[in-house]
């Protein structure tokens, strides 16, 4: 399975499937992690609106978004949604994959 493939399945069982009790290694890792950001999300979305301002993620104690607020607020309207913050992992998650290898024929 391409790793492009394996990267886009990992992140929509981050966004379906509950994260498990047992701690895990390698992409399980990246998915608890998910799991408790999207937990810390909805806790810090005080007005339920599905958005996050940066001083929301600050009182919140989301700091993964806090940090990323920027790169992750596209739009720049300065509010975050989880899918932006979803959209964010998986453009940081593409950019990190090694380059093809060159075909040897």
């Amino acid at each position: 399975m391409p790793r492009t493939m394996l990267m886009l399945l990992v992140f929509a069982v981050c966004t379906v499937a509950p994260s498990p009790a047992p701690a895990q290694n390698g992409l399980g890792v990246l998915v608890d992690k998910v799991s408790v950001m999207d937990r810390n999300f909805d806790a810090a979305d005080r007005n339920h609106d599905g958005l996050l301002s940066k001083d929301e993620a600050k009182a919140g104690h989301v700091p993964f978004i806090v940090s990323n607020f920027d790169a992750i607020d596209v739009a720049k309207r300065g509010l975050v949604s989880k899918d932006e913050v979803h959209a964010f992992i998986r453009r940081s998650l593409m950019r990190e994959q090694p380059a093809p290898a060159a075909s040897s024929r």
